[in-house]
């Protein structure tokens, strides 16, 4: 019976310490992780091979300590992330980071919300011109080097704005964020990235027959009118372009009816009616160079008239110009998007129906052709929140087929051809991510709890032995047992 009630006693202890030494290893393993400051949604910078050369930000996962701009000279940062509002950002520094290969845990960038603000006073449409100044020369950067680490993108909020002014505070004192000290901690749990398998761009085509008359020896040739829908930026799920010109244009055209597509030169004369001014510009095409500086020289290359409408005098680089975070909606003028549409319909209706020279006007304002500015901001609000970097589009995307559709509603045939990718370009996944922002102690603190725990669990395991077995037995715990001598003959 004794040794019954001693055997329930000894199991009851067991189960209590096992309950405790559970409850103290939880305690431990979420004590850096005790309290989460924030949590916002980041995009991260492309990533992509050419001819086999790496570019972009190789790598995704994030777990590393938070710091602001005013870290202390000398600190290393090999394992911290740096966070730099775009308001205070200083091209050449990142620039010395990466040519000169400085390590560094992350990079997150944040974007402010001037980057919303509709069409206000002046100070903010200076405000707006110097952002997109700053976006350029940062995505340029970005997008044409190899950079070992996460680089995220982000949108300033009240959470993370907080979390920075303390970031900013204790870098200022001299005490960044470190396992010692403590501080802010992000975390991005997400997969490595993997190649986009197959990736395809879908173009879409329809026609629009024309009266066709033999005895005519006037009759005009097939118009091509070609734009094109895709974006390229320095994060794909921000690449959002407004190429508002192109596709506004192309669906207005079609909308009216027209033929479709090849960029006819615009007449001078129409130009200078709606208060615009147009230059013919020629260049030379080098036949062995694989890289199209315009779009219509895939025409000209096969002997074909064509021209390209664009805001720019001379061609721009590789992979610029082609949309990304400064071309948003903010940005665009509604008012010279309807204009140019108007120009390029009028001079296009012109050519077509031999009303050169003539005053009038086909597409008057306040006349049933007249241009619907209602029509053409729908799509540009529809073009403003639509990511359209073509890797990363699938072959039935939404938007694609929403264009298919507008399309088919004005034309006799509408075709949808998709072509591959696979050539000189990889890219890969893990577009957009979720970021966790911890606030973490430091591991003196960690120290010094583990201490109270175990004062704490010695304790009650000392209570248990004298409540359940008595003093003599906790006291037999800690005697050092007899040896036991070895008698020789």
């Amino acid at each position: 019976m004794a040794t019954s009630k001693n055997s329930g006693g000894l199991r009851q202890l067991l189960e209590s310490t096992y309950s405790v030494i559970a409850l103290l290893f939880i305690l431990v393993a979420c004590v850096e992780l005790c309290d989460a400051a924030a949590a916002v949604d980041v995009y991260r910078l492309i990533q992509y091979d050419m001819s086999g050369t790496p570019f972009g930000s190789r790598f995704a996962a994030l777990n590393h300590h938070a710091s602001s701009l005013r870290f202390p000279p000398g600190a290393d940062l090999s394992r911290t992330v740096l966070i730099i509002p775009l308001r205070e950002l200083n091209v050449t520094f990142v620039r010395e980071y990466i040519t000169q290969k400085k390590p560094l845990g992350g990079l997150l960038f944040l974007l402010p919300e001037v980057l919303s603000f509709k069409q206000g006073g002046n100070k903010q449409v200076h405000e707006k011109g110097k952002m997109k100044k700053l976006l350029m020369e940062l995505e340029q950067l970005l997008v044409h080097s190899n950079i070992p680490y996460p680089v995220y993108f982000a949108f300033e909020n009240d959470d993370i704005d907080t979390v920075l002014a303390d970031i900013k505070k204790n870098d200022a004192m001299g005490q960044p964020a470190t396992a010692t000290t403590g501080g802010y901690k992000l975390v991005i749990p997400i997969a490595e990235p993997k190649k986009v398998a197959s990736p395809t761009i879908t173009n879409i085509q329809g026609w629009l027959s024309g009266l066709k008359a033999d005895e005519d020896a006037n009759q005009l040739p097939t118009i091509a009118i070609v734009a094109s829908y895709d974006t390229f930026g320095a994060a794909p799920a921000l690449s959002w372009e407004v190429t508002a010109m192109e596709v506004a244009l192309w669906l207005f055209l079609k909308w009216q009816g027209f033929s479709i597509f090849s960029t006819q030169t615009l007449r001078q004369e129409e130009a200078e009616e709606l208060d615009l001014k147009v230059v013919l510009k020629h260049k030379k095409i080098n036949i062995s160079d694989p890289r199209v500086a315009w779009e219509h020289e895939q025409f000209s290359r096969l002997r074909v008239t064509a021209a390209t409408l664009s805001g720019c005098p001379v061609a721009p680089e590789l992979f610029e110009g082609t949309g990304g975070l400064f071309d948003g909606r903010q940005y665009v003028n509604e008012t010279a998007i309807v204009r140019g549409v108007k120009l390029v319909a009028e001079s296009l209706a012109r050519h077509i129906y031999g009303h050169q020279g003539k005053s009038a006007q086909i597409f008057a304002d306040e006349s049933s052709l007249s241009v619907n500015p209602a029509y053409i901001r729908s799509w540009l609000n529809l073009l403003s929140q639509t990511p359209r970097v073509a890797p990363y589009l699938s072959k039935n995307d939404p938007f694609v087929m929403a264009l298919k559709k507008e399309l088919a509603g004005h034309a006799d045939e509408v075709n949808v051809q998709h072509e591959n990718l696979e050539g000189i370009f990889t890219f890969y996944d893990s577009t957009s991510a979720r970021l966790n922002i911890y606030q973490v102690a430091s591991v003196t603190f960690d120290l010094l709890l583990l201490l109270v725990l175990g004062s704490y669990l010695i304790m009650l395991f000392c209570f248990l032995v004298i409540t359940t077995r008595g003093v003599d037995d906790l006291i037999g715990l800690f005697r050092r047992p007899p040896s036991r001598r070895v008698k020789t003959a």
